[in-house]
């Protein structure tokens, strides 16, 4: 039920992303796959869990070393807030004024599979599906 708040909240959360990023079509189906997860999982371990750790708490074993603390992704009060284009964004151009740095390495569908893995941290019925 969270997961559809989410995706629900559409233009008026994205309203503060760039044009170029406010419309960009959200794959299909990609939040509710269990593949996009478990490849987003596989990334989230590699590339983000030094800072934002194994859970996606903000407890990496970095984030003590940080000038500010790495986003909690199991906290409903951010998922509430937020939609799969502004996590988008936030992978692929970084986050200004803090130390995340945009992951340009990344391709357009990994950027996605990892939005889908970290969207449902934290969604007990995440695992179910």
């Amino acid at each position: 039920m969270l997961l559809a708040i989410v995706l629900s909240c559409g233009p008026s959360v994205d309203r503060d992303l760039p044009p170029a990023y406010r419309d960009v079509a959200v794959p299909p189906g990609l939040m509710t796959s269990k593949e996009a997860r478990a490849r987003g999982a596989a990334l989230f371990r590699q590339h983000c869990s030094l800072c934002h750790g194994v859970l996606g708490d903000g407890h990496g074993i970095r984030s003590e070393a940080l000038s500010t603390r790495p986003r909690d992704f199991t906290d409903p009060s951010w998922r509430s807030e937020t939609s799969p284009r502004h996590v988008y964004f936030a992978i692929r151009e970084g986050v200004r004024d803090t130390p995340m740095p945009a992951w340009k390495s990344l391709d357009e569908a990994e950027s996605w599979d990892l939005v889908a893995y970290v969207l449902s941290l934290g969604d007990r019925d995440a695992a179910k599906r």
